[in-house]
């Protein structure tokens, strides 16, 4: 059987995929399934993902428990990477594409595809997943302990 908090955990970061394609449908008014299973975009899936669990050990063990402390290191972690480390990827991911669309010497057949940009998040996708997973943890944790 499934622990509940990586159930959480994982449910957490499936309401993250699923809101990220109804935002998608409001904002661009069409339906993009990619949005299911993409990284980058409001809300932060990665950050949903991980506040739930650190949310649901901290309501499981108790938050003066060691791995809760180890919980909430990896999350924060988790979101400093998806809001610096991505991000900067997916901005050099957009210089490195227009780059190769005006090159003068540009062979697409060198590139099978271009690059991702949506990569990362800003802090306010970060903080919305964050936001989310924490109510998922524990919501959830009640609910099912």
């Amino acid at each position: 059987m499934i622990t509940p908090i990586l159930f959480l955990a994982v449910a957490a970061w499936a309401i993250a995929q699923a809101l990220k394609m109804v935002i998608s449908v409001i904002v661009y008014r069409k339906v993009d399934w990619s949005y299911l299973f993409t990284g980058g975009g409001m809300p932060s899936s990665h950050s949903a993902l991980v506040c739930s669990c650190a949310a649901a050990i901290g309501m499981t063990e108790g938050i003066d428990q060691p791995i809760f402390a180890l919980a909430v290191v990896m999350a924060f972690i988790v979101m400093y990477d998806a809001a610096n480390v991505r991000k900067e990827t997916g901005e050099q991911a957009k210089i490195l594409n227009y780059i190769m669309k005006n090159w003068d010497e540009y062979k697409p057949e060198l590139f099978a595809e271009e690059l991702k940009e949506l990569i990362g998040h800003t802090p306010l996708q970060v903080a919305a997943g964050a936001v989310l997973g924490v109510l998922v943890g524990v919501t959830g944790t009640l609910l099912l302990l």
